[in-house]
C-alpha cells in the first residue's frame, strides 16, 4: 500500500513541469483518481478490521490504527490536489487574459501556487506511506522455539549373533 501510496507520488509533475497544458489535467486527473481509490482502500479496510470487534487481535489493532492514521495524510493530499486543480484552472484562463506586467505577474504567482500545492501532496503522501511502513516494520515476528532433535541412538552394547 505504501508503494502505490509513493506511486502516485512519482507521477505528479515536478515544479518546471507545470503549465497550463492538458497533459497536466489528465495527470491529475488520473492521480486524483487513483489517490481517492486508495485513500477508499484505506478507510474500507479500517473498517472492515473492526467489523468483528470480538476476533480482532492486537495486531489487527494496529494495523487498524496504521490504516486509520495513514488516511489522514492521505486525505490532505487529495485535498492539496483538488486545490492543485483549482490552481490549474486559474492559470488556463489567465492565458485567456490580455498580455502585460500583471498578467505575467499573476501567471507567476499561480504557477508557484501550484508547484506548492504539488510539494504538499508528495508530502502528505510521503507521511502516509511512512505510518504504514512503520508499522509494518514493527510488527513483531511470532516466537519461535529452536526445534530439538533427539541424539542420535547409541548403539547398542550386545553384539550381534550369527547363526
Amino acid at each position: 500500500m505504501a508503494d502505490r501510496l509513493d506511486t502516485v507520488a512519482d507521477h505528479l509533475p515536478l515544479p518546471d513541469q507545470i503549465a497550463p497544458d492538458p497533459a497536466l489535467n489528465e495527470i491529475l486527473d488520473d492521480e486524483i483518481r487513483h489517490l481517492a481509490s486508495l485513500l477508499g482502500y484505506l478507510a474500507g479496510q479500517h473498517a472492515f478490521r473492526h467489523r468483528y470487534p470480538s476476533r480482532v487481535t492486537t495486531a489487527d489493532r494496529r494495523t487498524a490504527l496504521a490504516l486509520a492514521s495513514a488516511a489522514a495524510p492521505a486525505g490532505a493530499a487529495l485535498a492539496a490536489l483538488g486545490a492543485a486543480v483549482h490552481h490549474l484552472g486559474h492559470l488556463a484562463d489567465l492565458t485567456h487574459q490580455p498580455r502585460g506586467p500583471a498578467r505575467d505577474r499573476a501567471t507567476i504567482a499561480v504557477q508557484q501556487a501550484l508547484a506548492d500545492r504539488m510539494g504538499d501532496v508528495r508530502t502528505h503522501l510521503a507521511s502516509a506511506a511512512k505510518e504504514l511502513r512503520t508499522t509494518a516494520d514493527t510488527r513483531t515476528t511470532p516466537h519461535t522455539f529452536p526445534v530439538r532433535t533427539p541424539p542420535a541412538a547409541a548403539p547398542s552394547a550386545s553384539t550381534s549373533r550369527t547363526r
